[in-house]
């Protein structure tokens, strides 16, 4: 089957703790970047092992390489720095991630982590799945006000050298041997929140164009997809240790981002915060929805009954062969640590691959 498989995941794993203990001690100067990267790999290693022995298709490298799910890959594009958060807040998360800030002319001129997708492919058996942050992530949080004026007097400039600069990085991926990316996306999610859209008015932006402007900038880096090349985009409404950003189904954005030329979409369903599941009637036909109904905000299990109704339910709406299932986010989208505990999310993952079992064969 090509992916989305039937049971698959969003991408970051549990950091184990004594990767971050390393990280620590490189950041305090105590390891080596080589030292840090054997501590990785090792890490890596077994997690490669365990996705495949509970029967996961699609193997991820967990984003152990990573402090933000989005940051350590923006900030290596060119004329992309960060500053500290002024965008919409994760509630009850104290610490806050930083913005992406364009301080000059975008481009990639030089590949960006495929090496950490190199070492993956060199371990797995199963396919080898790399998440990277889709472009919108480097507009959403701060808008018009992280973009240079200098550099982009009009953003149209902005966008096609961003898309430009995409294009060459999903080239190198390509080359890599890479198969399977994921686009991660939490704009169109974070669009169905006015608050969100408010924001988006202080940092000068007319909130009621973005889905929009996002869907065709992603459309324009897919534009010469590789043959042979997956490619699917995730969505939700933010998760920081357990906390979130936004609430708000996804009836007004789900035309836009339908339009994407993705082969699957994996959305957040896993509470009342994302509505219901009636936007889905407008996914085009042929085209996969991954159900994320098993929450990683949380350690409490799901019950696998309720999880088979909800993909019923579902199924009003999209054909059931073009479902899936899988959680609603990664376990750790950053270093800081995870609300699910390394138990808790193997647990998850497997009750995500018995159901698929049992729903599909």
């Amino acid at each position: 089957m090509k992916p989305p498989f039937r049971a698959d995941h969003v991408g970051s794993l549990v950091r184990p703790p004594e990767l971050a203990e390393a990280r620590a001690q490189f950041a305090d100067g105590v390891l080596t970047a080589e030292e840090l990267a054997n501590v990785e790999h090792k890490a890596i290693a077994a997690i490669v092992r365990r996705q495949e022995s509970i029967g996961l298709e699609s193997i991820t490298e967990g984003e152990f390489g990573r402090d933000w799910w989005h940051i350590d890959f923006l900030t290596q594009l060119d004329g992309v720095t960060t500053r500290a958060n002024y965008g919409p807040q994760f509630g009850g998360a104290g610490d806050q991630p930083p913005v992406a800030t364009v301080t000059d002319k975008v481009d990639c001129s030089k590949p960006i982590m495929v090496n950490q997708f190199e070492y993956l492919q060199s371990i797995v058996r199963a396919t080898p799945k790399f998440t990277i942050p889709s472009p919108s992530m480097l507009h959403i949080r701060g808008g018009r006000k992280a973009i240079s004026s200098d550099a982009y007097p009009e953003l149209d400039e902005f966008w096609a050298d961003v898309s430009a600069a995409y294009r060459k990085a999903i080239v190198w991926f390509a080359a890599a041997g890479c198969s399977y990316l994921q686009l991660d996306d939490v704009a169109f999610s974070y669009l169905c929140d006015p608050a969100v859209r408010e924001n988006c008015r202080r940092n000068g932006d007319d909130p009621k164009p973005l889905a929009r402007r996002y869907a065709d900038t992603i459309n324009s880096i897919l534009a010469d997809k590789p043959a042979g090349m997956t490619v699917t985009m995730h969505t939700c409404r933010g998760n920081f240790r357990g906390a979130w950003v936004a609430e708000g189904g996804y009836e007004a954005v789900a035309e836009a981002m339908f339009s994407i030329d993705v082969d699957g979409f994996f959305m957040e369903f896993d509470s009342a915060r994302a509505g219901t599941f009636e936007p889905l009637r407008f996914l085009p036909e042929g085209k996969k929805a991954v159900l994320g109904l098993v929450t990683t905000k949380v350690g409490k299990m799901e019950k696998k009954d309720l999880l088979k109704r909800r993909i019923d339910a579902a199924a009003r709406f999209v054909p059931l062969e073009n479902l899936c299932l899988s959680p609603q986010c990664g376990f750790s989208s950053t270093h800081h640590g995870a609300a699910v505990s390394e138990v808790g999310q193997w647990r998850k993952l497997e009750l995500v691959v018995d159901t698929a079992h049992e729903v599909w064969g």
